[in-house]
């Protein structure tokens, strides 16, 4: 993971890239703060925008082909809240009064989209963002996908440290997203990283002791408030071992939680996730999980520029979000990462975390569609 743009701050940062397996060895990938937050869309510049975009089908799927990789699914179709105000739909408006008409057009590919929100990691103010979201979304009768990333030693005290300073911050903290929900539904992908790093990459780095039976008292608090929760389990190259993620999974709740997540920013292509994803699932009584297929449509760079998990060029968009997976292993294909934020300040990008349009636009001008 590459340093946040802003460490320990308010908002949570990111992880922008898993590892995966280089010559032999996992390499750490990027890490971002959210830019986006929970943005009340009320102007007319945005009501304008989703307007225009209708919801209407885009048009756009993987290119990395073979089985898994899921029909081209269109927002209308998918029953996942499309956020009015994200990076990507203030991107659209900006360049359409700019004149940059065929820009904006290729960019409604992800505008069009729904992609998690990651709340902020104040406890004083995640109650308020989360149920502004979970609002919009019964409104418009889709389910919101959130991503609750806040437990303490984050990244074991690495490049994405921060998080809550205790336990008992930690169960505070959750106990407002919890309200916030208030009992209606919500896809919360639990923790990224958390888990897997502990198995990996934590000795020496923090102490990491208890954070499975934290991970499972997070489960009971979301699940109770409506959530449907999925535990982070990083990607084919973060634990190879699949019994000890397995047994990992299991101190952590899996079993009272929907299932697990994978492939989380990273790019792996959809066919290698669910061949190790349901390995996994073997491995924990059947559990389902989702993939994070947000720019997975390509694969991972395998390129000589380095480094080669930071804003990879010739990446494309993956399959949309759905529910259509055709897998029954596979619950849900979902967005956690926004196409377009950066992994970190190299290739010429912005600081990790923030948007940037030229990014997104080669992630869509790489997707077959319109």
């Amino acid at each position: 993971m590459t340093p946040d743009a802003r460490r320990g701050g308010g908002d949570p940062s990111e992880p922008a890239t898993q590892p995966i397996p280089i010559d032999g060895h996992a390499r750490p990938g990027g890490s971002r703060r959210p830019t986006r937050g929970w943005v009340v869309a009320g102007t007319a510049a945005v009501v304008a925008l989703i307007t225009a975009l209708g919801l209407a089908a885009c048009g756009i799927g993987s290119d990395e082909g073979g089985p898994g990789a899921g029909p081209a699914v269109d927002a209308a179709s998918s029953e996942f809240w499309v956020d009015p105000s994200s990076s990507a739909a203030r991107q659209v408006e900006q360049w359409r009064s700019e004149g940059r008409t065929e820009d904006a057009a290729q960019l409604e590919k992800i505008a069009r989209q729904p992609v998690a929100i990651w709340p902020t990691g104040e406890t004083g103010g995640v109650e308020g963002e989360v149920a502004g979201v979970v609002s919009q979304a019964r409104d418009a009768g889709r389910t919101p996908v959130l991503v609750a990333y806040n437990v303490p030693n984050r990244d074991c005290g690495l490049y994405s440290s921060g998080g809550a300073e205790n336990e008992d911050a930690y169960r505070e903290w959750l106990g407002a997203f919890a309200r916030g929900m208030g009992g209606n539904r919500a896809v919360v992908v639990l923790e990224p990283d958390a888990l897997p790093q502990t198995l990996t990459n934590c000795e020496g780095e923090g102490e990491q002791e208890g954070r499975e039976e934290l991970l499972a008292e997070a489960v009971r608090t979301l699940s109770g408030a409506g959530g449907e929760v999925y535990i982070d389990a990083g990607n084919p190259g973060f634990v190879t071992d699949v019994g000890e993620l397995a047994d990992g999974l299991r101190t952590s709740g899996v079993q009272e939680a929907a299932g697990f997540a994978l492939n989380v920013s990273n790019f792996m292509t959809t066919e290698q996730v669910r061949e190790y994803g349901d390995r996994v699932s073997d491995a924990v009584g059947g559990a389902r999980y989702v993939i994070d297929t947000s720019r997975n449509g390509r694969g991972a760079y395998e390129g000589p520029e380095q480094p080669t998990w930071c804003n990879p060029p010739g990446r494309a968009l993956g399959t949309p979000p759905t529910r259509d997976t055709g897998s029954p292993r596979v619950a849900a294909f979902l967005w956690v990462k926004e196409p377009g934020d950066s992994d970190g300040d190299c290739r010429g990008a912005p600081p990790a975390g923030e948007f940037w349009p030229q990014y997104a636009l080669d992630l869509a001008r790489n997707t077959p569609g319109e």
